[in-house]
């Protein structure tokens, strides 16, 4: 009956061996395997960096977001993490936490005080790439915020503050400062509008003095590539505190004329194509 059947029906013969030899040995060619090899390499290479964004004091983490739609917008992953402001080591402890769970390539970014937090949270992690600091502080070993900032003429922070006592853990009392609302949009977000800044006065996170008094310790930026955000007419940090620690940490630097410490928000876009520019 089969010889009756359609050709497309009969049973199929058997491939000869050497047919099929001829088949495997094509299949796991030296040239197959290469061309594997390099669609691999060719993925991973286009693997975008994680960036991880610190906030600093007197802040949160939504003061990112124009700089984070604009990165993902990109095609980055991005992680705002929430710093506890408490004391360096401990913030920059919990920032290094953070970084052990990204397994690819990581640009590390702070503002303000965030800057010293990431300075110390990059050591150790061979996987984070560049740091770009924005208006931040980014300090050498032994010095602490509240001493650049007080090496350079400038700042109205220390007169803008007010303190507050708050329980340790351990027992006994820390000191919290807070800027004055009433000083806030001239000290921290001067080129932004005032019914904005007003809301962010209100929705400050305050900042331990101890955090800020803490000596720095082995900083990154001596081994990790460094890119700098100047904020010309900043309040808080003194642009020339800022320029100082960027050319002394090497970074590639931009200055944007006029913009407060907030900058940031101010320029999201300038922002997000530093950290875009850091993260090529």
């Amino acid at each position: 009956m089969s010889k009756n059947l359609p050709a497309y029906a009969r049973k199929p013969r058997a491939l000869p061996a050497a047919l099929i030899a001829l088949v495997l040995l094509t299949a796991t060619s030296p040239a197959s395997a290469t061309s594997s090899a390099a669609w691999s390499a060719a993925a991973h290479h286009t693997v975008k960096p994680t960036i991880v964004l610190v906030h600093g004091a007197f802040a949160d983490s939504s003061g990112w977001n124009g700089v984070i739609a604009r990165l993902q917008n990109a095609g980055y992953p991005v992680i705002a993490a929430a710093n506890p402001l408490r004391d360096l080591t401990g913030d920059a402890a919990y920032v290094s936490s953070v970084i052990s769970t990204i397994s690819g390539p990581v640009v590390l970014v702070g503002h303000s005080y965030g800057g010293e937090v990431i300075t110390n949270a990059a050591v150790g992690h061979s996987n984070v790439k560049a740091l770009v600091y924005v208006a931040a502080f980014a300090p050498d070993e032994g010095e602490s915020g509240l001493a650049l900032a007080g090496a350079f003429p400038g700042s109205q922070l220390g007169a803008a503050l007010i303190t507050r006592s708050f329980p340790m853990p351990g027992g006994g009392t820390g000191t919290d400062a807070y800027i004055d609302p009433a000083k806030f949009r001239q000290v921290f977000a001067a080129d932004l509008p005032l019914a904005g800044t007003s809301l962010m006065a209100a929705t400050q996170r305050p900042v331990s003095v101890a955090a800020l008094a803490t000596p720095s310790g082995v900083p990154a930026w001596k081994t990790i590539a460094s890119w700098y955000l100047v904020a010309g007419s900043d309040q808080a940090i003194p642009p020339a505190a800022e320029r100082f620690m960027a050319k002394r940490a090497n970074a590639r630097t931009i200055e944007i004329k006029g913009a407060s410490h907030a900058v940031m928000i101010s320029h999201p876009r300038s922002t997000a194509d530093l950290i875009i520019a850091a993260a090529g």
